[in-house]
């Protein structure tokens, strides 16, 4: 088994498509479907089920991919690290992030990261916390901002940048907005408009209902912090969001704060506990920014001084 049908299944199994696929790797679809045969014919069995529209996993090909994907991983660390003592920065960095959580101005630091290290290839994912922790622990992505939603998988470590307070977003004109708090217990039976699961502000809204004794159950899910702000405008329910989501439109929606047993909003990097070099370089750069940002400007929320333990 060499690195190289490892890369070739691991893209198909991305691209679930052999031509896309083939594309991708600058090969013919002959020479990458050959390279799938001989490495299924070495491990006695199929890894993908194929069809005229596109491929699927097998059974064996689900097991193989999250070792391949470490094998990979490992495999570019190696190379990079030797080139990181030869006074060379390359490879790749893959960085995630889930969008809207402020404390970096990302854009800024991947164009001054790249600017700095022209021999790194930078990549961005956007998806929800959750999935992106997983990624850094799986070797998939290398540093990724996100909310702290609960425990760390073994191997990732997390660097805090800020905290705030989580919120009740509703329309003036709403029964809560009127008051000076408002309780978990209020919310039970209120329409709720949150975002899709493993997002931060759906996670940690789970959290909180669950210790208050009942499930947290939104009732229009979306992606992005600009449709939500929308359908509260239009008093289609209320929703739970950190205060800087509030902040968008102070003069059209209300902000209504929350018991302090409800976790707070914490904006964290993710790293594997050895990154890579190009890893490192970033996460160096990263919270020296955040340092002098908030120094310099005083922090739009509080700093984190620590990542607060799962309920």
């Amino acid at each position: 088994m060499e690195l190289r049908q490892l890369e070739h299944f691991v893209t198909v199994a991305d691209e679930r498509h052999f031509t896309r696929a083939a594309e991708l790797l600058h090969i013919s679809q002959s020479g990458l479907s050959a390279s799938i045969r001989t490495l299924e014919i070495e491990l006695g069995t199929s890894l993908f089920i194929r069809s005229t529209r596109r491929v699927e996993l097998t059974a064996a090909g689900q097991a193989l991919l999250t070792d391949a994907l470490r094998t990979l991983a490992s495999a570019a660390a190696a190379q990079n690290a030797v080139a990181a003592v030869r006074g060379l920065m390359r490879g790749r960095l893959t960085v995630g992030a889930e969008p809207c959580l402020g404390s970096v101005d990302l854009p800024a630091e991947l164009a001054r990261f790249r600017t700095a290290n022209q021999g790194v290839e930078v990549r961005l994912r956007q998806v929800g916390s959750v999935e992106l922790i997983e990624g850094v622990a799986s070797g998939t992505t290398d540093v990724a901002l996100v909310v702290v939603t609960g425990d760390t998988p073994p191997g990732v470590s997390l660097h805090p940048l800020s905290s705030q307070k989580m919120v009740v977003l509703c329309h003036p004109d709403h029964a809560v907005a009127g008051l000076a708090a408002v309780d978990l217990e209020t919310l039970r039976n209120e329409p709720l408009i949150g975002f899709q699961a493993g997002w931060g502000a759906h996670m940690l809204a789970r959290r909180a209902f669950a210790a208050a004794g009942f499930e947290y159950r939104a009732a229009m899910e979306v992606n992005d912090v600009h449709p939500l702000l929308e359908l509260v405008g239009y008093n289609l329910g209320v929703a739970i969001v950190p205060t800087s989501f509030a902040l968008k439109r102070p003069d059209d929606l209300v902000a209504v704060p929350l018991p302090a047993s409800v976790p707070e909003w914490t904006v964290a990097v993710a790293v594997a506990d050895e990154p890579s070099p190009a890893a490192s370089a970033f996460l160096e750069q990263l919270l020296e920014d955040v340092a002098a940002a908030q120094a310099s400007a005083g922090p739009a929320v509080a700093p984190a001084d620590s990542v607060p333990s799962a309920a």
